[in-house]
Formats: C-alpha cells, sequence, structure tokens
C-alpha cells in the first residue's frame, strides 16, 4: 500500500492528473500532506472536478458541489461462481464485491462491501446504490452511486452522491468455475463525492 510521503505524493500526482483531465476548480495540490491539511479544513476544491466535466449519462443533479476525489490505490473486485442447476460448471456472473484503499483530497478511505466507503481519518462512512452506468469496453462500467445511508461526522457526512470515473480493469474473469468459487480482479478507478442541492 501507498503509506510512504513519497509514494502518497505520487499517488495524489496520479489523482490530480486524472481529475485534471475531468476539468478541475482551482489549482491541483500534488503535496500529500498539503492535500490532506486542505481537506481537514474543508477546503476541498483543489482535486475535484465541475459537474458539467462527468459524462451527462452518469452526472449527479445540476448543482452538486464536489466535496472531494480518491485515486483507487490498491483495489480488487472480487466475482463468485453463480453455477445453473443441474449444470456441472458455472460462470463468474454473480455481482462483484469491492476491496479497495482510495488516496485522495481527504487522505484515506476504505472502500468494501455494501457498497460502503468509510474515512480512516475520521470515520465517517456511506453505504450507497448504483443510479447509473455507462458501460466501457474490457472494463468495469463508470458509475453514478446515490448514498442511501451516513454514520458519524466528518469527511463524507455531506455526500449524497458518488461517481466512478476513468475505470480500468476488474472485470470478471471468462471461462468455467466451480460453485464457491472466487475470483479476485485488480481495478483501478477515481470516485468523486458529491453534496447535492436540497430537493
Amino acid at each position: 500500500m501507498f503509506r510512504t510521503k513519497r509514494s502518497r505524493i505520487r499517488a495524489l500526482t496520479l489523482a490530480g492528473g486524472l481529475v485534471a483531465a475531468l476539468g478541475t476548480v482551482g489549482a491541483v495540490t500534488f503535496d500529500a500532506s498539503a492535500a490532506e491539511n486542505t481537506a481537514a479544513s474543508g477546503n476541498l476544491r483543489p482535486l475535484t472536478p465541475a459537474v458539467s466535466a462527468v459524462p451527462e449519462a452518469i452526472r449527479p443533479p445540476d448543482g452538486s458541489r464536489p466535496i472531494g476525489a480518491y485515486l483507487v490505490a490498491t483495489g480488487t473486485q472480487t466475482y463468485t461462481c453463480v453455477v445453473p442447476a443441474g449444470a456441472a460448471s458455472g460462470a463468474f456472473t454473480g455481482g462483484s464485491v469491492p476491496e479497495a484503499q482510495l488516496v485522495g483530497t481527504g487522505g484515506w478511505i476504505h472502500h468494501f462491501a455494501g457498497p460502503s466507503w468509510q474515512s480512516e481519518r475520521d470515520g465517517s462512512l456511506v453505504t450507497a446504490t448504483k443510479e447509473k452506468e455507462l458501460k466501457r469496453d474490457g472494463t468495469i462500467a463508470e458509475l453514478l452511486l446515490k448514498v442511501n445511508s451516513h454514520s458519524g461526522t466528518g469527511i463524507l457526512s455531506k455526500a449524497d452522491y458518488i461517481n466512478r470515473l476513468y475505470t480500468s480493469g476488474g472485470v470478471a474473469p471468462a471461462g468455467s468455475c466451480t460453485a464457491g468459487q472466487t475470483a479476485s480482479v485488480a481495478y483501478k478507478a477515481v470516485y468523486v463525492f458529491w453534496d447535492a442541492p436540497a430537493a
């Protein structure tokens, strides 16, 4: 995992570059500790994109404000083999379970089953459900997820929507498998958390 200062800076530099491709609000900050201090103070704009830069098919509601952008430092999508009744073998067609460490404007976030995201800095936690997707060839889809539960106060407490963008990898393996078999596939992505205007 990217826990040294140099590797954190490298990961944040990559995150900043990817977010810059989306269209940033303000200057991109590449120093890990500076980015984390900025996030702690509540000024999260240096590494976050504008809503208009997100593909229209998976865009959060108009007026949504970015509250953080995070790069998958290490991550997998784990699939379970589904075997049809009476068949000898099956395929990895079931839903995937994420397990990832994200790094970005607010430090580290653990992404896990639920799907759930929890700040390692302040313990704030959200779960979400898929609202829209944008399929991409050779990789898992880009997503818009709607937050359906919050726990704690902190970085994620105001998140209403989450985008999964710039995906690579994470696709279920091809070929046959046996009942109960699992396969974990590495993936990369950028997650952007949004505070949506009140309805």
